[in-house]
């Protein structure tokens, strides 16, 4: 049963991931074309975060109570009726509209199947469990830009939505039918605390800052790399190839860091893969050509394989503990939208007044202000022995929750 529900979580949120990296590079063009200005633009960008920041901890806490399948089919058909609705689209503010309401729809699927695959996992291997999981994540915003453009290049912008929204049927239909009824397939029975108990939570808040900045890392990447690598004057197709291995290999060694995350105490693991990415960001500037660029891109990816499934691990854990794994997962990918809101504006306002390479010196700056706030929260924990170690007695989490 276990296995089954995984490979269909982990289809259908590839799936998912796909379609919705499918839209993400041409998203603005289809804008521009709308006569979007720069105002609009993050708009239309920030209302789709701003959404999952909202509701995602909602959703998740909702789905604790009622149970975890209900949540993701409904997302998941709502999702695809909204992704062909983009094709008819004929102002800004329904663009902004439209948006927003993918975010909601989005808030349903993604934290809900984490918190589901959270509960499925055996103990002391939350870390393989999630890395595994996170595999589907990274290769489906990975492979989506790559297919959304030969889409587009051979069908036009209007396949790139129905292609969206055939993908996610693909999985309403899988997870309808293969997923069973119950969100608990099997779950540790412990008494769910309130959301403001799991928000005074030290380990939670070294977590939220955490994947906050690691947002804001991707984020830039994804923004302001590209910008960065054709002020080195990079082709078009090396500028894919080093957005491309960032992600690949994030993916690729998803499964092996987090088997590592099982054996090893996932607080110092998180800190080393926030400490590279943050020195990565703050060179970036300095790097030359294509190859220190590709070092650099290669570093990132490298760190975000060692820290995620760590990350996700640990927030299983907590979940258990807490009784509350859909308000847990939901709280930890709202605070990927806090980065993706923050990111972007930030390294506007730096970029208008300071240029484009202040952009990675102060990312890596916060970046590296945060990885110590990140270690201030969990300070009481970080060298015990036993911490986050095949999954810590129930009276040392007790203590790190206090």
């Amino acid at each position: 049963m276990k296995k089954r529900v995984f490979r269909v979580l982990f289809i259908s949120t590839f799936a998912v991931m796909l379609g919705m990296g499918i839209i993400g590079p041409l998203l603005p063009i289809y804008a521009k074309d709308m006569g979007a200005t720069g105002i609009w633009l993050g708009m239309i960008f920030s209302g789709f975060s701003l959404s999952r920041f909202v509701f995602m901890p909602i959703i998740g806490k909702l789905s604790d109570n009622t149970g975890r399948k209900k949540f993701i089919i409904l997302g998941l058909l709502c999702y695809s009726v909204i992704s062909v609705l983009y094709i008819y689209v004929n102002s800004l503010l329904n663009l902004v509209i439209i948006r927003f309401l993918h975010g909601l729809f989005s808030a349903m699927i993604v934290p809900v199947a984490m918190a589901y695959v959270g509960e499925t996992a055996e103990e002391g291997r939350e870390g393989r469990a999630m890395g595994t999981f996170n595999i589907a994540l990274f290769l489906g915003m990975g492979g989506g830009p790559l297919l959304g453009g030969i889409l587009n290049d051979i069908f036009g912008i209007a396949s790139v939505f129905i292609a969206m929204g055939g993908l996610t049927i693909i999985a309403l239909i899988i997870s309808f039918f293969f997923l069973p009824p119950s969100g608990r397939v099997e779950t540790r029975k412990t008494e769910a605390l309130p959301m403001r108990k799991i928000l005074k939570s030290e380990i939670m808040l070294g977590l939220i800052v955490f994947r906050a900045i690691n947002a804001l890392a991707r984020g830039m990447i994804m923004s302001f790399f590209p910008l960065i690598a054709d002020h080195k004057q990079l082709t078009a197709s090396q500028i894919g190839i080093l957005i491309s291995v960032n992600v690949f290999i994030t993916a690729v060694l998803q499964r092996i860091f987090g088997s590592l995350a099982d054996r090893w105490n996932k607080v110092i693991l998180i800190f080393i893969g926030s400490i590279v990415t943050a020195i990565a960001l703050g060179v970036i500037p300095l790097a030359h050509g294509f190859w220190g660029l590709f070092m650099l891109g290669t570093a990132i990816g490298l760190a975000g394989a060692l820290s995620m499934p760590a990350a996700t691990a640990l927030n299983v854990i907590i979940g258990q503990k807490m009784g509350s794994m859909g308000a847990v997962m939901g709280i930890f990918n709202s605070a990927m939208s806090i980065g993706m809101i923050i990111g972007p504006m930030m390294s506007g306002v730096m970029m208008n007044f300071f240029g484009l390479d202040a952009v990675f010196y102060v990312a890596g700056g916060v970046s590296l202000f945060a990885s110590g706030i990140f270690i201030w929260f969990v300070r009481n924990s970080m060298f015990e022995p036993d911490f986050a170690l095949n999954s810590p007695p129930p009276e040392e989490i007790d203590y790190m929750l206090e």
